[in-house]
């Protein structure tokens, strides 16, 4: 089929297909998920043990090296990487390219279910796969009210079972992780002296309260036509039951009286906290932080809402009758809105200065919106492919579309500047349209595959840069084809139309013809036609006196090219992975000598607070005075026992000198990075 013949003769069909094109993708771009950069997964594995208590070298030898023998022979497993470190053990698992992460995850689980020998203090190993949805898009700080005298790290409990439960209801969070908190546990403390008297020891009381602790089924009875099922329940969730747990039994034979030993007499049994893992203060004072992490494929714009929703209902009811305060620090909307509407912006530019070179050059409006309209067909025709794909709406598809703006008209004007110079010399507008699509269909479709072919590796690479560059990928190759389409459809179609009769001020016959005697006049421009004009001379003349001389020309070719390379080697930039942003943060990390406890890497951090702490702006003031540094509006730092991260954020203000809120800028880092 004549796809030009076939579009010029039925313009009706034309504008159906274009109107739906658009119709569809105006509703895929609602269907689209929104993120600030595009979901990548990478093939990585970690599993996570907890021993509290326990020496690096014992973790290695009682739990790392179990689950290294296990999981070496995982089908796909390239590498295996382990850390040994107080109370915890982090085997890292990173698979080949291309891997199913889903089968490998059931893999991983089903040998850690095989893996015995645990330590019965040790926790389940936990799985965690790498991906982009790892990222918080929400952190939170939890503080006490100023008159509320309890410890912010023992709600740890309220934390998680109000606001954590709360804030994961919401749709498209995936999961929330609390830091900074302890939770409320049964302490056990044992008096050595009372363990001497009864020639007691801990090993003992061990096995006692685990025997005393567990449910154990004690068979059935029947009785008449009925069968019931006896079962000895054993939970010790009470201080008197714990203190009640008989340790030892003697009877005398000749008296027949029996002397019992319970925990209660060797140990003191109360209610405590654990010991804590990390310490937070902000601003001077001590606080809970949480994050929120989306569901893959999330919209995030909704799911922010959602958060935010919760956050002010938690603040208004639930928060102040435990006398606490919720206060959001780092919102990633903010970066997705501001780099949204620069892209948006850089688009409807972009259009703008297409549609001004385009009557700069052809001098008439009615040129001029037939090539105009390739842009929002083709754009808005690209959501479609994005929603069947599955990919979002992001930074990166955004960039893409935005460099698409300026391709996706090349084979428009490719074809109208065609059909422009055909009904110049004086074909009719049919014959015109028709002949001008079919002439340089060819070149154009070329143009258009190359385009697309150079986005082929990229749509095919497993890699984490293929995944991470596949939006801009198929923005670009979609928006390509699309103006492909257009431009041997809708652009003829409308150019055998609107280029009617009369085509800047000269009348054309009625009747369509192969030759028309009245071709049409270019409107001047004195000054841009005259400057065209004296540059074209110029380069023709240089074009000729090169190809003069094969010698010349060839010596013009190896300077230019020659020139190119070293110019292009002098002006490199630097080489990075991903362009980093100017973001309004400082942060320092410290470490202090092998073997500190908590306590003693607290206070080496809280030796930074009291010397950095007249440049707060809360003690001081927001403005600084000449010379000095400028202002703290957050100051922050997290301990842990072998280090310590301290970070500060400035006072910003915009033009007018009023505050502006840095809840744009990350306060605390991502769980994975620094030991969380």
């Amino acid at each position: 089929m004549n796809l030009v013949r076939f579009a010029i003769d039925r313009p009706i069909a034309v504008i159906a297909a274009v109107l739906m094109v658009v119709l569809f993708g105006l509703v895929a771009l609602e269907t689209i998920p929104i993120q600030l950069t595009p979901d990548v997964r990478k093939p990585v594995i970690t599993v996570q043990t907890y021993w509290p208590g326990a020496a690096p070298a014992e973790v290695e030898r009682e739990i790392v090296n179990r689950q290294e023998e296990m999981l070496k022979g995982v089908e796909g497993l390239e590498e295996v990487e382990s850390r040994s470190e107080n109370g915890r053990a982090r085997v890292t698992l990173t698979f080949a390219i291309g891997t199913n992460m889903d089968r490998a995850l059931l893999l991983v689980a089903n040998r850690l279910d095989r893996v015995t020998g645990y330590p019965d203090e040790a926790d389940r190993p936990t799985l965690r796969t790498a991906g982009a949805e790892d990222n918080a898009i929400a952190w939170f700080v939890i503080q006490t009210a100023k008159d509320n005298p309890r410890p912010i790290h023992t709600y740890g409990d309220f934390v998680e079972e109000v606001v954590q439960d709360r804030l994961e209801r919401v749709q498209g969070v995936s999961r929330t992780d609390v830091f900074g908190d302890v939770r409320r546990e049964l302490h056990i403390t044992v008096l050595p002296e009372r363990m001497a008297q009864f020639g007691l020891t801990v090993t003992e009381i061990t096995q006692r309260l685990r025997a005393a602790n567990a449910s154990v089924s004690a068979g059935d009875v029947e009785e008449g036509k009925r069968r019931y099922l006896v079962r000895a329940q054993g939970e010790l969730d009470t201080p008197e039951a714990v203190r009640a747990v008989v340790l030892r039994t003697q009877s005398d034979g000749a008296t027949g009286r029996i002397g019992r030993v319970t925990v209660g007499d060797i140990a003191d049994v109360s209610y405590g906290y654990s010991e804590p893992r990390a310490r937070i203060r902000r601003l001077g004072e001590n606080a809970v932080v949480m994050n929120a992490k989306r569901e893959a494929g999330a919209n995030v714009i909704e799911t922010m809402e959602g958060v935010r929703a919760a956050v002010a209902e938690l603040n208004e009811t639930l928060l102040p009758a435990e006398g606490l305060v919720m206060e959001q620090v780092y919102d990633e909307t903010d970066y997705i809105v501001s780099a949204i509407g620069l892209v948006r912006q850089n688009i409807v530019v972009g259009g703008a200065l297409a549609a001004i070179m385009l009557i700069l050059f052809l001098r008439s409006w009615r040129p001029t919106l037939i090539v105009s309209l390739a842009i929002p067909v083709s754009v808005v025709g690209s959501f479609v492919a994005m929603a069947m794909l599955g990919r979002s709406l992001n930074v990166v598809s955004l960039a893409g579309i935005a460099f698409a703006v300026g391709m996706v008209v090349d084979a428009a004007i490719v074809v109208l500047e065609n059909i422009y110079r055909l009904r110049q010399s004086g074909y009719g507008r049919l014959q015109a349209a028709y002949y001008g699509a079919r002439q340089v269909w060819g070149a154009v479709f070329v143009s258009a595959a190359t385009t697309v072919l150079v986005f082929v590796p990229i749509l095919v690479m497993e890699l984490e840069a293929g995944q991470l560059f596949r939006d801009i990928a198929v923005a670009i190759s979609v928006s390509v084809v699309l103006s492909l389409v257009v431009a041997s459809t809708v652009i003829p179609s409308l150019a055998s139309r609107i280029l009617g009769r009369r085509l800047f001020g000269v009348d054309q016959t009625p009747v369509a013809r192969a030759v028309d005697d009245s071709a049409p006049r270019r409107l001047r421009l004195p000054i841009i036609d005259d400057a065209a004009a004296l540059f074209v001379r110029i380069v023709l003349g240089f074009t000729g006196w090169v190809v003069r001389r094969r010698l010349r020309a060839a010596v013009i070719a190896l300077v230019v090219c020659g020139g190119a390379l070293v110019v292009s080697w002098m002006l490199l930039p630097r080489l990075d992975y991903l362009p980093t942003g100017n973001r309004n943060l400082v942060f320092g990390v410290v470490l202090p000598p092998p073997g500190y406890n908590l306590e003693t890497t607290t206070g080496i951090a809280r030796s930074v607070e009291d010397a950095v702490r007249p440049l707060w702006e809360s003690e001081t003031g927001p403005v600084a005075a000449p010379g000095e540094p400028p202002k703290m509006q957050r100051f922050f730092f997290v301990t842990f026992r072998d280090q310590a991260f301290v970070g500060a954020v400035a006072v910003e203000t915009d033009r007018a000198g009023e505050l502006i809120d840095p809840i744009r800028q990350p306060v605390f880092f991502e769980p994975g990075t620094f030991g969380f």
